[in-house]
């Protein structure tokens, strides 16, 4: 992969800006992260740079400065996706960055689900980038038009697009998303086909896998994220399936998905409403109107208390602790008095 101008791998005047006047340092763009080197791409082709942060830092489709053996200067990024790590004290997972489309990947079938969708409707506009619901296997469900339908339906403004993720013909309505300097990046459960679209989109073929048909979930296929050429001079970037998706850092993507719950909260009589039995909840009233589904204002309630869960502070965390740590004790006290009776 030889020959390509900054402008083809994506750079723009954003990064320009950001240049930090040492001629030395060159401009690529990271394509893999690995535990102990970036392997990255410039106008001069690949390379592998020592990283001057943890991996964790890093994130696929990050623009770096370099002196060709090590990195120099991370440039800010401009757009990002991320989600809530695993295990309790939560933190910040980076997914991929400077991405224009994130395409959410489902399937028109038992995988369709509009509490993931709105998760990831929520992740993608807290991060800046644009997005679009690709549902596939459009060519086994006889109701893909209603799959579709219920997409618009929920999102209005979000653009949906039903297709065969086997029929390469098929797969290239998603080229203008991913053509020259674009970078889409490809989000969903296993199984839904993203595999099967990046072999279709960039002509590296992957061992793909079969859904299992008891509960239309598949197995992972996709491990890691690279960033990979699609066949009409963007980029792509496949992401592992994932069983789990905690939101963090995503009040302003929440607030984006759920625009309709915001402007009817602002109408409530206290600015406080919890929206249960509070009087003059402009909320409750659109919901005894009809004009609002009950389990959407349990699934905004919930993706905001999970948010602010895991966007604890380092002292509200440490709080916790002592908290827990305290609590212990005085139930080891308790337990020892009623031995000793």
């Amino acid at each position: 992969m030889t020959n390509l101008s900054l402008s083809d791998l994506g750079w723009s005047d954003f990064f320009a800006l950001q240049d930090n006047l040492q001629l030395s340092n060159v401009p690529a763009r990271v394509t893999d992260v690995h535990r102990d080197h970036l392997d990255v791409l410039g106008v001069k082709g690949p390379l592998k740079l020592a990283p001057d942060q943890n991996a964790g830092f890093y994130a696929v489709g990050d623009w770096l400065y370099h002196d060709g053996q090590r990195v120099h200067q991370v440039l800010d990024r401009k757009t990002s996706i991320g989600r809530g790590a695993a295990g309790e004290s939560g933190g910040y997972q980076l997914i991929a960055a400077n991405l224009d489309t994130l395409a959410i990947v489902t399937s028109c079938n038992d995988d369709f689900n509009p509490a993931r969708l709105e998760r990831y409707l929520a992740m993608c506009s807290a991060g800046g980038a644009l997005p679009l619901v690709v549902l596939t296997k459009a060519d086994l469900s006889p109701d893909s038009d209603v799959f579709r339908r219920r997409v618009e339906k929920l999102f209005p403004l979000i653009r949906a697009v039903t297709l065969n993720a086997c029929d390469v013909a098929d797969v290239t309505r998603l080229h203008p998303w991913c053509n020259t300097g674009q970078t889409m990046a490809l989000v969903g459960s296993s199984g839904v086909g993203k595999t099967t679209l990046q072999n279709a989109l960039t002509g590296i073929e992957q061992m793909t896998q079969t859904i299992r048909e008891a509960d239309a979930k598949g197995r992972h296929t996709t491990t890691s994220r690279s960033l990979r050429r699609t066949l009409v001079g963007g980029w792509l970037i496949d992401t592992p399936g994932m069983r789990e998706l905690r939101l963090s850092r995503a009040s302003e993507g929440i607030d984006a998905v759920f625009s309709d719950l915001v402007t009817l909260a602002q109408k409530c009589q206290f600015k406080d409403c919890q929206h249960a039995s509070e009087p003059g909840c402009a909320v409750k009233a659109a919901i005894s109107d009809d004009a609002l589904a009950p389990d959407r204002l349990q699934r905004w309630q919930k993706l905001q208390n999970e948010n602010a869960y895991f966007n604890r502070s380092a002292d509200e965390l440490r709080a916790e602790k002592r908290s827990l740590k305290k609590l212990s004790k005085n139930e080891r006290m308790q337990t020892k008095t009623k031995n000793k009776r």
